[in-house]
C-alpha cells in the first residue's frame, strides 16, 4: 500500500478559502492556482469541497471542476451540496472521478448505495465531519459543520461502509484548521472498524502529523490543508490581492501577510519525505526521489 497525500480545498464562491473548526473563513487565493501548484508538486489526489453549498442546498463547483480536471490528471474529490444520484451525475460528467456525501447521506442513508450502484463503490467517499462530546464519544454533523445530528459518527462510519462507501474521509472539527494535530482516538476507532480506506482530516500542522495519522491513526491517506495553503501562498506570492477577492469575501488575512500560529507551512514534497523516513511508502516525484 502506498500512503496518500490530498491537499483538501475548501471553495467558497470562485476562491479558496481557510477557517478554524469551519469557522471565519479566510480567502487564500484562486482554487485553480492552488491545484495546479499541488499537482505539480506530487498531491495523490485532489479534494474540493463546496464551503457553502448548504446555504443554495446545491453544489456549486462545476466551472472550477471542469477548469481544473482539464489541467491535472490525478484523481478529483468534490463535496458539498450533493443531494442526489442526479447531482453526483453532474459533478461526474464535469470532470470528478470521486464525489463526497456527507449531510444527504445521513438524512438519506440508502444513498450511499444507490450511488455505489450508479458508478462503483470506488468512486463513493462518506465525508464524517465529527465532534467530540462530553461522553467521550463522537458526534455527526452536517451542513458544513453547521447542525448537529445526534448520529454516533463511530457507528455512522461502520454503516457507511454497509451500505457502499468505498472511502471515509474523517475530519475533527475540534482540530480542524488548528494545526494541533489530528484526533488519533477518533481516527483509530473508525479505522478499526471498518475494512475500506479512511482519509485523516483536520488538524494537520505539519509532516510529523501525518506520519502519526497513519501509524497511531491508522489512517490510509491524509487530507491536508492550512499547512500546505500557507506554504503554497509563500511561492504564489506573486499574485497579490485584487479586486476579484472583495466580491467573496474576508481578504485581511491576505493583505496583512500575518504569521501562521500552530501550523509549520510545508510541502507535499516535505510531508512525503517525513513518511518515507519513518518507512511509509509513498509515490515520490520522480526528482523527489
Amino acid at each position: 500500500m502506498k500512503y496518500r497525500v490530498i491537499p483538501r480545498l475548501d471553495i467558497k464562491g470562485p476562491n479558496l478559502v481557510k477557517g478554524i473548526h469551519f469557522e471565519g473563513l479566510r480567502v487564500l487565493g484562486k482554487p485553480e492556482d492552488f491545484a495546479q501548484y499541488y499537482y505539480e508538486q506530487g498531491a495523490d489526489e485532489l479534494f474540493f469541497q463546496d464551503a457553502v453549498a448548504s446555504l443554495y442546498d446545491r453544489n456549486s463547483l462545476h466551472a472550477i471542476v471542469e477548469k481544473t480536471s482539464s489541467q491535472i490528471f490525478i484523481p478529483l474529490c468534490v463535496g458539498g451540496g450533493l443531494r442526489s444520484v442526479d447531482d453526483i451525475r453532474e459533478v461526474l460528467r464535469a470532470g470528478a472521478d470521486k464525489i463526497a456525501l456527507n449531510t444527504a447521506a445521513i438524512k438519506r442513508p440508502e444513498l450511499i448505495r444507490e450511488a455505489s450502484v450508479s458508478f462503483g463503490s470506488s468512486t463513493i467517499v462518506v465525508s464524517i465531519e465529527a465532534i467530540r462530546r462530553d461522553n467521550g464519544r463522537w458526534e455527526a454533523l452536517i451542513e458544513y459543520g453547521r447542525e448537529t445530528t445526534g448520529v454516533d459518527a463511530a457507528e455512522w462510519a461502520v454503516r457507511a461502509a454497509e451500505l457502499g462507501a468505498g472511502e471515509l474521509m474523517v475530519t475533527s472539527i475540534d482540530q480542524e484548521g488548528t494545526g494541533k494535530g489530528f484526533d488519533l482516538e477518533l481516527l483509530k476507532t473508525i479505522s478499526e472498524s471498518v475494512s475500506i480506506p479512511v482519509i485523516a482530516g483536520g488538524g494537520c500542522g505539519n509532516p510529523e502529523d501525518a506520519v502519526r495519522a497513519i501509524d497511531e491513526g491508522r489512517a490510509d491517506a491524509v487530507s491536508v490543508a492550512a499547512a500546505l495553503h500557507y506554504k503554497t501562498l509563500e511561492n504564489l506570492a506573486a499574485q497579490s490581492v485584487n479586486r476579484e477577492y472583495e466580491l467573496e469575501g474576508n481578504i485581511e488575512f491576505l493583505k496583512t501577510g500575518r504569521g501562521y500560529t500552530n501550523v509549520q507551512p510545508c510541502t507535499i514534497g516535505e510531508i512525503k519525505t517525513t513518511m518515507q523516513r519513518h518507512g511509509l511508502d509513498c509515490r515520490m516525484k520522480a526528482n523527489d526521489a
